[in-house]
Parts: structure tokens; sequence; C-alpha cells
């Protein structure tokens, strides 16, 4: 049961993702740096989540002074595969030119982000590498979710920024309200999914 969550969560949250970058507004940073260097290095956006992942494996095992966390690079794996397979789906069907339709696109994949990533990280299969990195950091800094997640953002934001990624309105409300509906969307999945694994 609780591989059948971890995946539901990664396939939304990619979902997500995918939404955000169709929506032309701006990405996350984390996901506007994929992007950019997609754009101007090669490699498809979730080839380049897989490639960051493992960099992400070898600073989270050097912060926890443990041996790297193999199973998070399956997760990066299917992670990036559903990237790339929703955005071909998704540029397949249908591509948002007016401001509101690319506004409800990057609302949707806001709020698919925020919940598949609460759904996939209660069940503490294998974390992403930067989700691992978010809760080192919070637990090093003794912070909660937001500050630690705001602080990877702005790294990020950076390195998107050389990288020419998709920086927009989006991204600014991303870093603003991500940390917020994560935080909620954890506390609503811990209740869901306590009962649905009880019974």
């Amino acid at each position: 049961m609780k591989l059948f969550f971890y995946v539901l969560g990664i396939l939304l949250l990619t979902l997500g993702i995918s939404f955000t970058i169709q929506s032309d507004l701006g990405t996350s940073p984390f996901d506007a740096l994929l992007v950019g260097l997609s754009i101007h290095v090669g490699f498809t956006v979730g080839t380049w989540e897989i490639i960051i992942a493992l960099i992400l494996i070898g600073c989270n095992s050097l912060l926890k002074r443990q041996k790297p966390e193999v199973l998070g690079l399956l997760t990066a794996f299917i992670t990036g595969i559903s990237i790339d397979m929703w955005l071909l789906l998704l540029e397949a069907l249908h591509t948002p030119e007016l401001w509101y339709s690319k506004g409800v696109y990057f609302g949707f994949g806001l709020f698919a982000i925020g919940l598949g990533t609460a759904i996939y990280l209660y069940t503490n299969f294998a974390p992403i590498p930067v989700d691992r990195l978010t809760l080192i950091i919070q637990e090093l800094t003794r912070t909660d979710l937001l500050v630690s997640r705001s602080f990877i953002y702005l790294v990020f934001l950076i390195l998107a920024f050389i990288f020419k990624g998709p920086i927009g309105i989006g991204t600014l409300l991303t870093v603003c309200l991500s940390g917020i509906i994560l935080n909620y969307s954890m506390l609503v999945t811990k209740k869901v999914l306590e009962q649905a694994l009880k019974s």
C-alpha cells in the first residue's frame, strides 16, 4: 500500500511540474534550472533531473556523514522519466496561450507539486534528493520546512538565472507559496494516509 501512495505521489508531483513548465509563467527555481540546462546545454528536462540528483545524493551523504542514499536515485529516475512523459503528453494535447489558461495551468501545477510531494514524502520510501536535502537542512538548522525550502530555492534561483531558465512571476509565487502549500499538504496528507494505511 505504501508503494502505491509513493508512486501516486511521484506521478502527481511530476504532473504538477509539467503543468508549471507548460504555463510559461515561470517554474520553481529547481525546475527552472533543469529547463535552462535542457535548452542551453542539451538533454531532456528529465535527464537533468537525474544528473543533478546524483550530485545532490553526494552532497546529502557528506552533510549526514552517511553512505549515499541509493534509493534516492531510483526516485530520481522515476521522476525524470515521468516529467518527460507528462511534458510530451501535455505538449501533444494543449499548450495554453491566453493569460488565464496559463494561470490555471500554473495554479493547478503548484498545488499538485505540494500535494504530490507531501504524499510521497509521507511514505518515507525514498525521497527525491532535493527533498531529502530540504529535510536535512531543516534538521541541522532546527527550523521548519518553510525556511529550509526557501533557502534551497534561493540557491537554485541563482543557478537558474545563470543558465537562463524560465524565471517569471510563477517563480516568485513558487518561492513565496510552495513552503506554505507543502506544510499544509503534509498535515492533511498525514491524517488521510494514516487512516488509509490502517484500513
